[in-house]
């Protein structure tokens, strides 16, 4: 499967609920700002732990880059009328399924001392 075809999977299987069905290695890690998820099997309890924030959402994929054994996505995550997120993400695959996810986002406020002067 070439490596367009396992993203769309990927989004389609969130999109449909069915998280226990995702394109990933035994082995997946998913790097985001709350920190890095070691195993499929930890990443799966987390979602089921945690449904309300995972699922139901809906992707509106903005741009993709797609090498032989990597890939890099911007979208946007929708979920119902007061939930949205700007993404990028970058996808390593191994053996026709997605190894690593690192995944770029922000997550609150900015700190004062970061924030622009005018």
């Amino acid at each position: 499967m070439d490596t367009k075809k396992l993203v769309k999977a990927w989004f389609d299987q969130w999109e449909s609920g069915d998280f226990l069905r995702l394109p990933v290695t035994e082995n997946f890690r998913h790097t985001s700002p709350f920190g890095t998820i070691y195993g499929k099997k930890a990443y799966f309890d987390l979602v089921e732990k945690n449904k309300d924030k995972f699922l139901g959402q809906h992707f509106d994929l903005h741009d993709g880059i797609y090498e032989t054994n990597k890939a890099c996505v911007r979208y946007t995550a929708r979920q119902g009328d007061d939930f949205s997120l700007d993404v990028s993400e970058w996808y390593y695959f191994k053996n026709n399924l997605i190894e690593e996810i690192v995944a770029y986002y922000h997550i609150g406020e900015i700190r004062e001392e970061r924030k622009l002067q005018e």
